[in-house]
């Protein structure tokens, strides 16, 4: 598990190959995050629908821009996200408390 400046701590559970991720590209990726007591709160896969989004920009949570980077095609990480770079003190939509830290399985599948 590695632990960045910032408080993120990631682990590849998967290395993938080829292209990898970085700011200002569109990624598309599959994702299941669950709160540290286990409970699971959304997962893309249970929809059956990729999520996809313009990395860096701010447009997702803190922790995704900066764990989703350096990530190749076909890699699954785990990303362990404290509460300021996830959903802080306001938490979200009433599934994800107050400063709760985040727990993902992140899998990239395409770059654009």
């Amino acid at each position: 598990m590695t632990t960045t400046a910032s408080g993120l701590q990631y682990e590849d559970t998967l290395v993938g190959a080829g292209q990898e991720a970085k700011a200002g590209d569109t990624v598309s990726v599959h994702y299941t995050g669950w709160l540290t007591n286990g409970t699971k709160f959304d997962s893309s896969k249970d929809r059956n629908q990729a999520f996809v989004f313009p990395l860096g920009g701010g447009r997702v949570i803190k922790g995704w821009d900066e764990g989703v980077a350096g990530m190749k095609i076909g890699g699954t990480r785990k990303l362990t996200i404290p509460p300021e770079l996830g959903y802080g003190a306001r938490g979200a939509g009433g599934v994800i408390p107050p400063n709760a830290t985040l727990v993902f399985e992140v899998e990239l599948l395409d770059i654009d």
